[in-house]
């Protein structure tokens, strides 16, 4: 192997460490962010039992219990929907980072993929040109295949911000109407 090949193969492979050292440092701080928002909520979750069976055990009677259940309800539903979107907003925004990466990774390694194959067309022997239009040729169905896949993980992030704002839009009218539903209970009485 002479020197130039060498070099190179000890610059692939350090710029491999240095994207799998960022891919991992990446996956780490979400790990990190996602353990501080579960014990967050587990957290307030804890505080908001304790509170409501404190009030539901105050209650004087089956009407004031039932009045409680409603209305301690609602909170929890928005908690709910929130610790959802913190956590839907975790992910996408680790899904982009690693993304990203990937996508400066494959962009350097196209280009030195497509500088190599110049070079081996160059510098080849007779037949030479048929082995570059045969990597050339692969290497543009592995772009077109890498852009697919962004392009699919972007709509799959997409389809999941529609579904999160489809259920926060479903939960409104569901506090309305447990809210209604408690307020009527309250008048009947």
């Amino acid at each position: 192997m002479s020197n130039p090949n060498f070099e190179q193969l000890t610059a692939a492979q350090q710029a491999n460490a240095e994207v799998m050292t960022t891919l991992m440092r990446t996956a780490f701080n979400g790990l990190e962010r996602l353990t501080a928002l579960n014990m967050a909520a587990s957290r307030e979750f804890f505080n908001a039992t304790v509170a409501n069976a404190q009030q539901l055990m105050a209650a004087k009677d089956a009407a004031a219990v039932a009045k409680l259940n409603s209305e301690l309800a609602q909170p929890n539903v928005d908690k709910l929907m929130g610790y959802s979107r913190s956590v839907y907003d975790l992910v996408s925004e680790m899904q982009k980072e690693v993304t990203s990466v990937m996508e400066a990774q494959y962009s350097s390694f196209s280009k030195n993929a497509a500088s190599a194959v110049e070079k081996a067309k160059t510098s080849s022997p007779v037949g030479g040109d048929v082995f570059a239009a045969t990597m050339q040729s692969m290497l543009g169905a592995s772009t077109k295949a890498f852009d697919q896949m962004t392009s699919m993980a972007r709509q799959l992030s997409d389809i999941a911000e529609a579904n999160m704002q489809v259920a926060a839009k479903a939960a409104t009218p569901a506090k309305t109407s447990a809210t209604a539903a408690a307020a009527k209970k309250t008048a009947a009485k």
